[in-house]
C-alpha cells in the first residue's frame, strides 16, 4: 500500500504563518517566545482554543473522504506537559488516534521540535537557535519523549510509525536557507554557538532512538528517520546496520530548489522533480523512502520571486505575471501529477499541509498561499481524488 497522506501542520506545533491570530498582540515568531510574551492564563486559554478548533473529528472525516490513508502529526517535545510553561498535548493526540482508528486512517507521529532546536527554523520551536545537538541532557530528554510515545501508542492499531526527528539541519541546508539571517534570533546570546548538525551525530542519535523505540512497537509499526536534507547520504548507513521496519523521510519543496537557484518555470520544476525521482529510485534500493513534506507552492504560480516561501511570513507580492484561474489550475494539476508520480517511485508521500487559518482572498499579503492548503487545493480543482489514492 502506497502512503497517500497529509500533515496536520500548525495544530500541536504552532507556526505563526499558518495561524497568525494565535500570536496576536505579541512580538513572538515562535511558541517559545509566545509563552513569554503572554500572561500564563491568556497563553493557556489561547492554546486550548486553538487546539480544539483547528482540528476536530470532522477533519478526519474529510481527510478519509478525500481518499487519503494517513496523517502525519507533528508533536512538540513538551507533549507530555513536563516542560513548563509550555502546555502538553497528549490528550489531543489520544483523541486523534481514536478518530483515525474510527475512520480507518493511520498516524505517523512526528517529533517536530526538541529543546533549543534541531534546525533554527520557526517550526523547530525557537527561531534562530540550533543548539540541541550540543546539549547531552536535552538529547537524552528527546530520547525519553520518543520512548514514552512508543510505550503509549506502540500497540495501537492506528499507529503507522514514529518519526524520530523532523528536519535536523546539515551544513548544506544551513547555507541554502541562510538560517541566521532568515530566522534572526530574538536573543543573540541564547543563539550564540548555533550551528548545523553533522551526519555522524545523526547516525548515532538514530541508532539510539531506534533501540529505545522499536522494542515497544508491534511488529507492523515503522521507525522513520529524516534524511537531514541529504537524501544521498544514507546508503552506507543502511548497508552497515540491520533494522526491521524502518523508512527514510525526505522533504522536497520547490521553494527550497528556488532558494538553491533553480529557474522559476514549470519546465525547470519538472526537470528538478524528475532528478529527484531518480535519486529516490537509487536510495530505495537500500531503504524505503517517502516524501514527508511537499507542496504545490512555487514562485511562478504566485507571480513573483518569494525568496523565502512560507518562512517569509507575509510578502508584499508584485502580481506582474499573475496567472488566470485556468492557467493556474493547469500549472498546479501538472505539478501535482508530476510530483505524486515521482514520490510514488518510493513508498508515497504526506502533503504539507491539511489546512491553514489565513485569509488568502482579502489579505493580499497571503496571495497564492492557498496552495499550501490541500483542502483549498481540492476545492479549487487543482488536485482531485484519483484512483491511485
Amino acid at each position: 500500500m502506497k502512503i497517500k497522506g497529509v500533515n496536520l501542520g500548525g495544530w500541536l506545533v504552532l507556526e505563526k504563518w499558518m495561524a497568525p491570530q494565535v500570536f496576536r498582540g505579541t512580538q513572538a515568531d515562535d511558541e517559545y517566545y509566545l509563552a513569554q510574551d503572554l500572561p500564563n492564563d491568556i497563553y493557556q486559554d489561547r492554546i486550548a482554543g486553538h487546539r480544539s478548533e483547528f482540528i476536530s473529528e470532522r477533519d478526519f472525516v474529510e481527510i478519509a473522504a478525500r481518499g487519503f490513508n494517513m496523517v502525519r502529526i507533528p508533536v512538540p517535545y513538551f507533549i507530555f506537559g513536563d516542560r513548563p510553561p509550555f502546555i502538553g498535548c497528549i490528550d489531543e493526540l489520544d483523541r486523534a488516534f481514536t478518530w483515525a482508528e474510527h475512520y480507518d486512517l493511520k498516524i505517523l507521529i512526528d517529533l517536530h521540535t526538541v529543546p533549543d532546536s534541531q534546525n533554527g527554523f520557526d517550526n523547530g520551536g525557537i527561531s534562530g537557535v540550533c543548539k540541541w545537538a550540543q546539549e547531552p541532557e536535552e538529547i537524552d530528554f528527546a530520547l525519553t519523549v520518543l520512548e514514552r510515545l512508543s510505550q503509549r501508542y506502540g500497540q495501537r492499531s492506528g499507529l503507522f510509525g514514529i518519526e524520530v526527528l523532523n528536519e535536523p539541519i546539515g551544513k548544506k541546508m544551513w547555507k541554502t536557507m541562510d538560517v541566521p539571517n532568515r530566522y534572526p534570533a530574538r536573543d543573540p546570546q541564547k543563539a550564540a554557538g548555533s550551528q548545523p548538525i553533522s551526519l555522524s551525530f545523526l547516525y548515532d542519535f538514530y541508532l539510539k532512538a531506534y533501540q529505545r523505540i522499536s522494542i515497544n512497537l508491534a511488529a507492523d509499526k515503522i521507525v522513520v528517520f529524516h534524511d537531514g536534507f541529504e537524501l544521498n547520504a544514507w546508503k552506507d548507513f543502511f548497508r552497515q546496520h540491520r533494522f526491521n521496519n524502518v523508512m527514510l523521510d525526505t522533504h522536497q519543496y520547490l521553494m527550497t530548489a528556488e532558494a538553491d537557484g533553480i529557474t522559476q518555470t514549470v519546465d525547470s520544476y519538472i526537470a528538478y522533480i524528475q532528478k529527484l525521482k531518480s535519486q529516490i529510485t537509487e536510495v530505495q534500493k537500500y531503504v524505503p523512502v517517502f516524501v514527508g513534506e511537499w507542496t504545490l507552492f512555487n514562485s511562478y504560480a504566485v507571480g513573483t520571486d518569494t525568496q523565502g516561501g512560507r518562512n517569509a511570513l507575509q510578502v508584499d507580492f508584485n502580481h506582474s505575471h499573475k496567472l488566470t484561474a485556468s492557467e493556474l489550475r493547469e500549472v498546479y494539476q501538472t505539478l501535482w501529477k508530476t510530483q505524486t508520480e515521482a514520490w510514488d517511485e518510493g513508498v508515497g508521500y504526506f502533503y504539507w499541509t491539511y489546512k491553514l487559518l489565513i485569509d488568502t482572498v482579502n489579505d493580499s499579503g497571503w496571495y497564492g498561499w492557498d496552495s499550501w492548503d490541500v483542502s483549498r487545493a481540492f476545492n479549487k480543482g487543482w488536485i482531485t481524488k484519483n484512483k491511485e489514492i
